[in-house]
């Protein structure tokens, strides 16, 4: 099958200022004068003086220029790796092992473990940020915890 006959822009293009007879003779369509009747001229966002969208909306959010890419790992997540046997209950476990293993993303500079489910492996693992409620749950079962300085 041909990609003439899937794209359907195929289609004969209008030769514009070709004389009376063609249609599209003189102004080429463009009507008289004015700058819309110019060549090289684009009026993006221009609403005729009334105010312009972009800035009648209201401007939401805020993006920081340092932003501090990190990887939040929940305990529900963890314990699905052990089952998955993608991590070893036995190996100490960082953000380096985690990017190795293609768990987490190479973006991430920071490792955040969050409390979320259940985790029934004793786990040696070294963060940066844990939340109260996993480091509860680590320490209840025997885990090893080590944060590491910022």
């Amino acid at each position: 099958m041909k990609l003439n006959n899937l794209v359907k822009t195929n289609l004969k293009k209008i030769r514009v200022g070709r004389g009376i007879g063609s249609g599209k003779g003189k102004t080429s369509g463009r009507g008289h004068k004015g700058q819309k009747s110019r060549s090289g001229v684009a009026i993006k966002s221009f609403e005729g003086g009334q105010m312009p969208l972009f800035r009648r909306l209201p401007k939401r959010g805020f993006k920081p220029i340092n932003k501090k890419n990190i990887a939040i790992l929940n305990l529900s997540n963890l314990q699905s790796f052990f089952d998955k046997k993608k991590i070893n209950e036995s190996d100490a476990l960082n953000l380096k092992i985690l990017k190795s293993k293609k768990i987490v993303s190479k973006k991430y500079e920071k490792l955040k473990i969050l409390g979320q489910g259940e985790i029934k492996a004793k786990i040696n693992i070294s963060t940066n940020f844990i939340s109260k409620q996993a480091k509860e749950k680590i320490e209840k079962i025997g885990g090893k915890l080590t944060l590491v300085k910022n």
